[in-house]
C-alpha cells in the first residue's frame, strides 16, 4: 500500500532537490555587489517618487471590477454566439436569444445601479456639502490678487498680497 505513494514522494523529492539546486547554483554564479542604486525600488524604469506603500483611490478598483464583469460577459456570450446558427436550425434559437438578452439586461441593471450611485464620477460630491457640487480640496493655495491690479494683470503670490496692502514697504 505504501509503495503506491512512493512515486509521489520521489516526485516531491526531485522537485525540492531541483529547487534547492537551482537556488544554490544561482547563488554561486551571480555577483554579490550591492549598491544604493541597485537596491532602489524599481518602477518601470522611472525614478521612484514617494513611499512604496500608499493607498490607491477605491474608484480604481470599482472601475476595474466593472471592466472585469463585462470582460467575463464576453467570455460567456462568445460560445453561445459560436453555436447560435446551429441552435436556430434546431429550433431553439429564440430561447438562446432570450437567455442572452436576459443575461445582458441583468448586467446592464447592475451597470445602471453603479452609475446612479455615482461610482463612475471621478470627482464625487458629498451630499449636504455647503461648498457646492464638487467637494474638491486643492493642494495649491489660491493666488491672491494684488491690490490695484487691473483686469489683465497677473495674480500675485499669497505673500505678495500682504506686502501690496502695506505689510512691507520697498
Amino acid at each position: 500500500m505504501l509503495m503506491a505513494y512512493a512515486s509521489v514522494a520521489a516526485f516531491f523529492l526531485v522537485a525540492i532537490g531541483f529547487m534547492l539546486g537551482s537556488l544554490l547554483f544561482g547563488r554561486l554564479l551571480r555577483p554579490n555587489n550591492m549598491y544604493a542604486e541597485k537596491v532602489e525600488t524599481y518602477e518601470c524604469g522611472e525614478a521612484p517618487v514617494g513611499p512604496a506603500w500608499f493607498n490607491f483611490n477605491p474608484r480604481f478598483y470599482i472601475i476595474a471590477l466593472v471592466y472585469i464583469i463585462f470582460d467575463v460577459e464576453i467570455a460567456f456570450i462568445y460560445p453561445v454566439a459560436a453555436v447560435f446558427k446551429r441552435w436556430v436550425d434546431q429550433g431553439s434559437g429564440l430561447f438562446a436569444l432570450i437567455e442572452i438578452f436576459l443575461f445582458v439586461a441583468i448586467l446592464m441593471l447592475g451597470f445602471a445601479y453603479v452609475w446612479v450611485k455615482g461610482d463612475f464620477n471621478w470627482i464625487r460630491s458629498i451630499k449636504g456639502d455647503p461648498r457646492g457640487a464638487q467637494n474638491v480640496s486643492s493642494r495649491a493655495r489660491p493666488r491672491a490678487r494684488l491690490a490695484g491690479a487691473g483686469e489683465g494683470a497677473p495674480a500675485g503670490l499669497p505673500g505678495q498680497a500682504a506686502a501690496a496692502e502695506g505689510g512691507a514697504e520697498s
